[in-house]
């Protein structure tokens, strides 16, 4: 084959693999909506508490 028979033949293997790739992933499970739901939480919750302490930092420039 020549080289660039071997290029077209690398991509497409390479495309086909790539379009099977997302099939072979699960459905999210409730314990993983609920692990992202609580890693939300803490984020914001940690937001919430860097504002305050900002906050605090502002207050106690005056």
């Amino acid at each position: 084959m020549t080289r660039f028979g071997n290029n077209v033949m690398a991509v497409l293997v390479l495309s086909a693999v790539a379009a099977m790739l997302p099939g072979c992933q699960k459905p999210e499970g409730p314990m993983e909506k609920v692990g992202k739901s609580i890693d939300k939480a803490v984020e914001r919750t940690g937001d919430s508490i860097e504002r305050a302490g900002d906050k605090i930092k502002d207050e106690a420039k005056k």
